[in-house]
């Protein structure tokens, strides 16, 4: 029997970290395919926890109606975005042959559109992201281990830091006793996206981590497994592997990049909060994680296609950092 196990998750109240039970998964080697399901994984038993006043369940049920709302509307807006953008480009109007808004498919990741004419700025910015995303994370290299290191000390500032190699990593949503295992599709840049949200949004950051929101699943998704597979979810739909991004997405983070140069490290926090809140919402489990991981890049595609989207923080999704 092997003896990776899928774990489940450990609530703060279990103090002991319970047993565990196992569970196969296929591995999945290609770089086009979500990495969650490449391993087996590891989850400590879900206990519920005793004495839950009142309030608490008020308090909770209101941040679930919240969250529900939000994503309504920010879908009910995208969907009146497509409906006029139909109208102009169907009427043959001059604003429609200047400006190339939605065609094809909603999503636009499959619609090539005329390479930009970048400005010098977005044009040193993108090559500078280019070049972050071809740094393969090295688990022999001092910088690699002291950004991991810094990663801990960010995310448990109480608690000890562990070796290199060790179970407590997998507090963290680590598929294993070694962290560098879990790169292999992400890069180096994935870990960098991590710290960049626990330094810049410290309190959405814990929130994550420790899935203080919401109705948790029994079986969740491992927290920096699944950072991992969101910084590599967005290098496709932002089409970065090409030369000049050819897709709607990728067009409108060329503008993104005008505004902000860590414009791809800000979208990585508002993905993240994204993908838990539509978890929340579809009372998903880990078994669910790649559909939900779909549908967060779908909304990310309409919000980022709305006419006065120009910036991350225009994005709607970017109020849930706030929450």
């Amino acid at each position: 029997m092997s003896s990776r196990t899928l774990r489940r998750r450990l609530h703060h109240g279990d103090v002991d970290g319970g047993r565990y039970d196992r569970y196969e998964t296929s591995r999945i080697d290609a770089l086009n395919e979500p990495l969650l399901g490449d391993r087996d994984h590891d989850y400590n038993k879900h206990s519920e926890s005793e004495g839950q006043s009142l309030l608490d369940i008020l308090d909770e049920q209101r941040s679930k109606e919240r969250l529900h709302w939000t994503l309504l509307f920010t879908n009910v807006i995208a969907q009146w975005a497509q409906w006029l953008a139909n109208i102009v480009l169907g009427s043959g109007s001059v604003l429609a042959r200047i400006v190339p808004f939605i065609s094809g498919s909603q999503n636009g990741a499959n619609g090539s559109l005329p390479p930009v004419l970048l400005s010098p700025l977005q044009d040193a910015r993108l090559k500078y992201l280019k070049q972050r995303l071809s740094v393969p994370f090295d688990g022999t290299s001092s910088e690699h281990q002291d950004a991991l290191i810094q990663l801990w000390r960010l995310s448990y500032p109480d608690r000890p830091l562990p070796s290199l190699k060790s179970e407590v990593w997998k507090d963290m949503g680590w598929q294993g006793s070694d962290p560098s295992t879990d790169f292999r599709g992400g890069g180096f840049i994935s870990l960098e996206n991590l710290i960049f949200f626990a330094k810049t949004y410290p309190e959405a950051f814990q929130n994550l981590l420790h899935k203080r929101d919401g109705d948790r699943s029994e079986w969740e998704y491992p927290f920096a497994v699944a950072g991992i597979n969101i910084s590599f979810m967005l290098v496709q739909m932002l089409d970065l592997q090409s030369g000049n991004p050819s897709t709607m997405a990728g067009h409108c983070f060329l503008g993104m990049l005008s505004h902000d140069d860590m414009a791809f490290d800000n979208l990585f926090c508002v993905a993240f909060k994204l993908l838990d809140a539509q978890w929340l919402i579809k009372r998903a489990s880990y078994m669910e994680f790649n559909d939900v991981l779909k549908s967060t890049r779908s909304q990310l595609e309409r919000e980022m296609a709305l006419e006065d989207v120009s910036s991350v923080k225009d994005l709607p999704a970017y109020n849930l950092l706030r929450r």
